[in-house]
């Protein structure tokens, strides 16, 4: 974590994806029609304190979400759902602080916290690599 916050120093941005080297930040996959993933997901945040979801396009797989930090810093979340195919879905977030500076890690931590939430909802579709 003090990595993290060291890098957090001078970037204000996070993402997951394929080739990302930490492990934590993976592009996640569940066995999961794309749309009843969608439909768990956009109920989540719905629900989730501290998340305001703000804008989502089922067509193209986006859902924005707005989230204030302990410093009053806003954070822009972008999540994108791929459906692979008819009962496999992926899952990517995309986490950038407003403001200059950088963000102490609080984007990284974000999408931990996200990916928590969201293994928690869809454990039992949960593709393991």
């Amino acid at each position: 974590m003090l990595k993290r916050t060291l890098i957090g120093l001078i970037r204000s941005h996070e993402t997951t994806g394929e080739k990302a080297k930490d492990p934590a930040l993976k592009t996640r996959y569940y066995k999961i029609s794309k749309d009843q993933a969608w439909d768990e997901v956009v109920n989540m945040f719905k629900k989730l304190s501290g998340y305001k979801l703000l804008h989502e396009v089922k067509n193209v797989g986006e859902i924005v979400v707005e989230r204030r930090t302990i410093t009053g810093r806003t954070q822009d979340i972008t999540l994108t759902m791929f459906g692979i195919n008819s009962l496999k879905t992926a899952i990517d977030i995309y986490s950038a602080s407003r403001g200059s500076l950088g963000d102490l890690g609080s984007n990284y931590r974000t999408i931990l916290d996200i990916y928590r939430h969201i293994d928690k909802r869809l454990a039992a579709y949960k593709i393991n690599d």
